[in-house]
């Protein structure tokens, strides 16, 4: 499924949405000296998508019960989530300036019950998907519409909850379930492949009952595309393989495992800001 041409115009406002979103970031986490800018890049697309053109929520209203739920599972992420939310309407921008530091509600990982639209504590790997799957269970018991999104890193996927849920999920045809993996092929300080094998990842996801795709995870369009057709199947969970690049949108940051928790200085935040259309 393609997007529509009168998709044109959101999408191009998607593209400035995210690169804002990054601008954002970088200032958030050069500000704080502490963050995980290679995570938190590789993951902005999907989240401008979903929370630009997708979720069915009110920052007015974060706790209404029909509302869908979107689970970060890869926690360490929490600063793309944050400046994600604030641009959303959740909170003043001007509170990203807190991050991390003492007594701020803008922890290194999201805390479910401190800061409106965070579904989920999460920080240690492999808990959003066994969660998400628990809210869609909720959702299909309850016989309400609202869907369940979790986004999760591949190097999580070595954590063996992950396919605990998987399993029940197939198993009990939650078709209210969407999985985005951010199929970055880096973590930590290595590739996935060299330390736990991850291929052929769609067929894995396949056999344990999920309808998969395959998208760029950087081409808004094709991520548009994707959401607006799930369920893919009807009775099975969906599974969005994205793949996207570790960093993505700063060229000496992009696919490079050394920013995984680096910081940025004076000099590299001017370069990776001009990069991205903005000034320090």
């Amino acid at each position: 499924m393609t997007p529509l041409s009168d998709d044109k115009e959101l999408i191009a406002t998607l593209g400035e949405r995210a690169r804002a979103t990054r601008r954002r970031n970088l200032r958030m986490i050069h500000r704080a000296g502490l963050g995980h800018i290679g995570a938190d890049l590789s993951a902005t697309d999907v989240l401008t998508v979903l929370y630009g053109a997708v979720l069915r929520i009110d920052p007015d209203r974060p706790d209404d019960p029909g509302r869908d739920r979107f689970i970060l599972s890869k926690g360490h992420a929490a600063g793309a989530l944050y400046t994600t939310l604030a641009h959303s309407g959740f909170f003043p921008e001007a509170e990203l300036e807190t991050f991390i530091q003492p007594l701020s509600r803008l922890n290194g990982h999201p805390p479910r019950h401190k800061v409106p639209g965070v579904e989920a504590s999460t920080g240690p790997l492999g808990h959003g998907l066994p969660i998400a799957v628990g809210a869609a269970l909720a959702s299909r018991l309850d016989d309400a519409p609202w869907r369940v999104y979790v986004l999760t890193g591949d190097g999580e996927l070595q954590e063996g909850s992950n396919w605990e849920a998987a399993m029940a999920a197939g198993h009990f045809s939650l078709d209210r379930l969407v999985l985005t993996i951010d199929r970055n092929g880096l973590q930590l300080a290595s590739p996935t492949e060299e330390t736990m094998g991850l291929e052929p990842l769609a067929d894995k996801w396949r056999a344990f009952g999920w309808a998969v795709r395959e998208v760029d995870g950087h081409d808004h369009g094709a991520l548009l595309a994707a959401y607006r057709d799930v369920p893919f199947e009807a009775g099975r969970p969906s599974c969005v393989i994205a793949r996207t690049h570790k960093g993505h949108g700063v060229s000496f940051m992009s696919d490079d495992p050394a920013w995984h928790h680096r910081v940025p200085d004076a000099t590299q935040l001017e370069a990776a800001l001009a990069e991205l259309g903005g000034a320090a």
